[in-house]
């Protein structure tokens, strides 16, 4: 039967959020010697860069103009494809239609985006940007970027240029292909 890890020595004067990523692999590994720590390092290294980086851009850049990550991925496939139907931005965006839907109300009310049904379809809802919206959008992207570059310069080009790649062919992969037909 696997041990539990311990917890004693968890001290939060010596455990932050990016070293506890060595603690875990470390502890998990050793209650359960059948997990593949070089997955499970993989993993949550990934899930806890991207969760940073995420919380940095919201607070830094979004929240202060009044709507989340989320709102600003929207935002982001609208600015760039749109108009398109709803189900088509939650595609792109990478999230779930009904997670569209109560977004697009917030965004809808400041003004930043507009909804109409689709002509083809009764049911299908189409949503574009309004011309506000391509405004504050523009200036938001700009801030956005900014704090991007400031993430990205601590990686060489190269370095860059490789984690890209490998970030491609990681999301190539097949079980890739079927978690984004889940969606």
């Amino acid at each position: 039967m696997p041990s539990e890890p311990a917890h004693d020595d968890l001290a939060p004067d010596g455990v932050d959020y990016w070293s506890f990523v060595a603690i875990a692999v470390e502890r998990t590994t050793r209650a359960l010697p059948a997990v593949d720590a070089r997955a499970m390092r993989l993993m949550l290294s990934l899930y806890r860069a991207s969760n940073a980086m995420v919380y940095d851009l919201e607070s830094a850049v979004h929240r202060p103009r009044g709507w989340s990550f989320a709102g600003f991925r929207v935002l982001f496939v609208l600015w760039l494809a749109g108009p398109l139907e709803a189900k088509r931005v939650a595609q792109l965006a990478g999230m779930s239609r009904a997670a569209v839907s109560a977004l697009v109300n917030t965004l809808e009310r400041d003004g930043l985006v507009a909804r109409r049904k689709a002509g083809r379809d009764r049911r299908s809802v189409e949503l574009s940007l309004t011309t506000h919206g391509e405004q504050v959008f523009a200036d938001a992207f700009a801030a956005h970027n900014e704090r991007e570059q400031t993430w990205a310069s601590a990686l060489t080009d190269d370095e860059a240029a490789q984690l890209t790649a490998l970030l491609e062919k990681m999301m190539a992969s097949p079980v890739a292909a079927s978690a984004n037909r889940r969606r």
